[in-house]
């Protein structure tokens, strides 16, 4: 045998034997056969398994694009979630939904300066090390506060996610977060004056804020002020213009509805930024729409016309004598542009005679005076939401003297709010609401109280629209919108007298006044005159056409149709004057 060549290979088969029926072939074949079940198995698992997670996901997305498309299914958020992002304060809105005032979270950093001390951390070196982090804060101080020996110290209120990782990065033992939140105004100065704001620890300290800190911090729903945010911001833009082109101090404006005395817009400037709120002597802070009480001027000849009328001791045909100025007294009553002659009640108003005005008041008598303007609200603090409420300032005793000044408006200080709640009256059939904030649902009951026959409502309103076609306030006048109002220009008072040349200067106005919506008041505090004015500083120069600027554009967002553009001067043909009407835009 070769010892090279290899031994025959044993497979347990034998030469000349059936190879596919042996017994190793069929026990191969079962091998096989079993292999391909296995596998046969495992695909139609898979199979399942992939069909059930596509059937979940396409149930998902079913459940995404349909379900929680249907507003009648709200998507619920997870409830830590809600948790988490729950503030303890309501949020303020316009009547529309617009929120004014919200709170977000925020956490404020404190220390405990025994735990640091254990710790044996250096305190001035913390302090550096915080004031690096925090650039507001002073090294210096922050150590002083650290070693006063307190147990708790806050160190910096309302930081950013930003500035709580650099502090925390520091990684300074007895340093801790405490979460909180701060309160947030979207609009900054627009709502200012109404909205308020809140003090460090989120207490309400001004505005309505404060007059309803309790009712937002113990309901979570919203609370709704009447404000329209977008009349608010015509007012203010108005207003800005006015204060910008006259030089002036100051300025006030509100928009009220006459059918259930809601304010609708009510600004003063300056303003502020209650995000960033100055010191608590600035100027800024001041409502003049509401705390300051002052003396009105001619457009006091409205409620002095509406009380003569109501009297019952003077008509509409009534004359009276403007031949020569009116002595009582001492004192002598002029008017600015003397007509010298008998006068109507219709030219009384719409020229602006204080004689015609003081004579009409002398006529009806103090007592009846008195009791009228305190009818309309003249006599009392208003009763509206909000802690800056001033009161007038009243004549006491109440002499004859007085009865004449005011009917001209001096003598009696109100502030801004009582003419527009005492104009409201006039207009709208005599009913007396009070102003308000908050907003009253439609079906909501409106408090309100019958102060003047609905006779003198209707005549009030035919006098207020002849004062802009044929009086001082022609430069208010707004095509299609029949707006009626009086000026007034009323020298400030200072050191027992008034001051020639500071004036305040106004304009109160309704729309449209064959059916009065909406009473507007533009005020400016001490206007300068122009080129553009001639150098009148009056009301009809400056108040009236800035009252006509903000009718103009907020009429037809409230949507009021403007009429048939013919003339309508003709309304002043069914009152009775005895003389042309000459063009008085210059005067009071």
């Amino acid at each position: 045998m070769n010892p090279f060549s290899r031994p025959p290979h044993h497979s347990g088969i034998h030469p000349g034997e059936d190879l596919q029926n042996s017994p190793g072939a069929l026990r191969l074949d079962g091998v096989r056969s079993r292999a391909l079940d296995i596998s046969r198995t495992r695909l139609l698992v898979t199979a399942v398994v992939f069909i059930g997670i596509f059937g979940i996901i396409a149930a998902r997305m079913i459940d995404v694009a349909v379900l929680d498309a249907n507003p009648a299914k709200p998507r619920a958020l997870p409830q830590a979630r809600i948790q988490d992002l729950e503030m303890g304060r309501a949020d303020i809105t316009d009547r529309s939904g617009a929120v004014l005032a919200t709170s977000l979270p925020t956490v404020s950093l404190y220390a405990r300066p025994q735990d640091m001390a254990e710790a044996r951390v250096d305190m001035a070196d913390a302090a550096r090390k915080l004031a690096d982090a925090l650039p507001d804060l002073e090294a210096e101080d922050v150590r002083a506060r650290l070693i006063t020996g307190k147990s708790f110290v806050y160190l910096r209120r309302n930081l950013t996610p930003r500035q709580q990782y650099d502090v925390n990065a520091l990684g300074i033992p007895g340093l801790h977060f405490e979460k909180g939140e701060r309160r947030v105004y979207p609009h900054g100065n627009l709502v200012a004056h109404v909205v308020g704001m809140t003090d460090i620890d989120n207490k309400g300290i001004a505005g309505i804020e404060r007059h309803f800190d309790q009712r937002l911090t113990s309901d979570a729903a919203p609370l709704a002020l009447s404000l329209d945010l977008s009349i608010q911001n015509v007012v203010r833009g108005e207003l800005q213009k006015a204060v910008q082109q006259f030089n002036a101090l100051g300025a006030t404006g509100m928009v009220a509805d006459v059918r259930t005395g809601e304010l609708l817009a009510m600004v003063s400037l300056p303003d502020f930024d209650p995000n960033d709120p100055p010191a608590g002597s600035n100027e800024a802070l001041f409502n003049r729409a509401t705390k300051g009480a002052y003396e009105m001027g001619s457009t006091f000849k409205l409620f002095n016309t509406a009380m003569a009328l109501e009297s019952g001791r003077i008509n509409i045909n009534s004359t009276f004598d403007a031949t020569k100025p009116l002595k009582f007294g001492n004192h002598t009553i002029h008017d600015d542009h003397s007509l010298n002659r008998w006068i109507t009640v219709p030219e009384i108003l719409i020229h602006s005679s204080n004689i015609g005005s003081a004579r009409m008041a002398l006529e009806a008598g103090t007592d009846f005076q008195r009791l009228f303007m305190a009818r309309l609200g003249m006599l009392h603090t208003p009763s509206l939401e909000l802690p800056e409420v001033g009161a007038p300032q009243v004549p006491n005793p109440w002499r004859e003297i007085n009865t004449i000044t005011i009917s001209f408006g001096h003598g009696l200080s109100v502030t801004p709010v009582q003419l527009v709640a005492g104009a409201v009256a006039l207009v709208n059939g005599g009913i007396f609401h009070p102003l308000t904030l908050a907003h009253r649902p439609d079906d909501a009951p409106i408090p309100g109280e019958m102060v003047l026959k609905q006779k003198t409502s209707t005549q009030m309103r035919q006098l207020m629209r002849m004062v802009v076609t044929d009086g001082t306030g022609k430069k208010a006048d707004v095509p299609g919108y029949e707006v009626g109002g009086k000026t007034g220009t009323a020298e400030k008072a200072a050191h027992g007298g008034y001051r020639k040349k500071a004036v305040l200067s106004s304009f109160v106005a309704a729309f449209p006044m064959d059916n009065p919506r909406y009473v507007v008041v533009a005020m400016i505090d001490e206007p300068q005159g122009t080129k553009e004015t001639y150098g009148f500083i009056t009301a009809g120069w400056n108040a009236a056409p800035t009252a006509g600027r903000i009718i103009a554009q907020i009429a037809p967002m409230l949507g009021i149709a403007p009429k048939n553009l013919l003339d309508t001067a003709n309304l002043s043909a069914k009152l009775p004057t005895s003389a042309g009407r000459s063009d008085l835009a210059q005067s009071r």
